[in-house]
């Protein structure tokens, strides 16, 4: 079986001082990584200090902690900052950022105008430094190993790509998560599209039809099933989930091409086993790693290669713009019950 290079990786020097901004739930995932890959955080910032208190407390007793933002952006020797607050907060602190002349590693989903993301992408070029946006599904190992198959050339053209999901989301009762009313299509499935993306490297989709109901039983508010159809010149993609499943949890990925099989399969979207099958036969790789935390490992492991080698990050905010037109493209679907073109949908409203 081929060996193929899959795992987060790390710059071989570069060990710059890193801030994070926002430290809501999903940090506790993104220092945890951090830590354990031994980046250099030194500042925690949030509008609730005893919020940022809590991190410093639990992952960086060394790190500084400020409500002000203004402070970490003034502080000449941080280079790179972590922004995971919600979407409504992220564009004027990304701009302030690049700005400010810092690197940065975005939370996704990037922006909710396309046109506010494409004045970020250029404000970072004319400013010189990176913007990348935290995809971490990129890295989920499962997903990462694919990715490279795919490059590699492994299952030659991809002709399909179907992925299923069943799994609990009504935890989100009880927090800001339950007012989205696209929670389903933009905050959780925004992971699919992205990997479609990465699955189907250079291929245009030319159309999405997307449907979402309420199930019967779930407590949440914004409904939990939904499938989307994304089509292209050559292929076709279909996404289903059911984030009402309270009992047996799935997560299957079919990819096929033109000369293998790609299926990965397991409980949960953090277990994972994938089979390779080509005319010399059938291979499951052991994958090493998890998704928590090893995505957020990936995301700022792959930032800092970027700076480090003066190029530009796989998961840059130009590369994940098409995920984005895909996911608005589906939203707009889903309201309309019309078939709707990627890229003609520019914002959410």
């Amino acid at each position: 079986m081929r060996e193929l290079v899959y795992r987060p990786r790390d710059p071989v020097t570069y060990r710059p001082r890193i801030a994070l901004i926002g430290c809501g739930g999903i940090t506790q995932h993104h220092l945890t990584a951090y830590r354990a890959a031994g980046y250099d955080v030194v500042t925690l910032c949030d509008v609730d200090i005893t919020r940022a208190a809590a991190r410093r407390d639990a992952f960086y007793p060394a790190a500084q902690v400020t409500a002000d933002v203004h402070t970490v952006l003034r502080d000449p020797t941080i280079a790179v900052v972590d922004i995971a607050t919600h979407p409504a907060e992220r564009v004027w602190l990304i701009e302030a950022a690049l700005r400010a002349g810092k690197h940065v590693l975005s939370q996704k989903p990037f922006v909710l105008d396309l046109a506010d993301g494409e004045r970020l992408i250029a404000l970072a070029a004319e400013a010189g430094v990176q913007l990348a946006v935290n995809q971490n599904g990129r890295w989920a190992p499962h997903v990462a190993y694919m990715r490279a198959a795919i490059a590699a050339g492994i299952i030659g053209t991809v002709s399909s790509v179907d992925m299923t999901v069943q799994w609990d989301h009504n935890w989100v009762v009880g927090t800001p998560f339950d007012a989205i009313d696209d929670l389903l299509l933009y905050d959780f499935a925004i992971h699919w599209f992205d990997m479609l993306t990465c699955y189907l490297p250079g291929q245009q989709a030319i159309g999405v039809s997307a449907r979402v109901v309420t199930s019967g039983q779930q407590t949440a508010r914004p409904p939990l099933l939904g499938h989307v159809i994304v089509e292209y010149p050559n292929a076709v993609a279909t996404l289903s989930f059911n984030a009402d499943t309270r009992f047996g949890g799935s997560d299957r990925t079919v990819i096929v091409g033109s000369t293998g099989t790609l299926q990965s399969i397991g409980p949960s979207i953090t277990e994972q086993s994938v089979t390779l099958t080509t005319a010399a036969g059938v291979s499951t790789p052991t994958l090493q790693g998890a998704w928590f935390p090893d995505g957020f490992h990936g995301t700022m492991g792959e930032l800092l290669c970027a700076i480090e080698q003066g190029r530009a990050p796989s998961h840059s905010a130009a590369d994940t713009m098409r995920s984005l037109e895909l996911c608005f493209a589906a939203i707009a679907s889903s309201r309309s019950g019309a078939r709707v073109t990627p890229g003609s949908i520019r914002s959410l409203s």
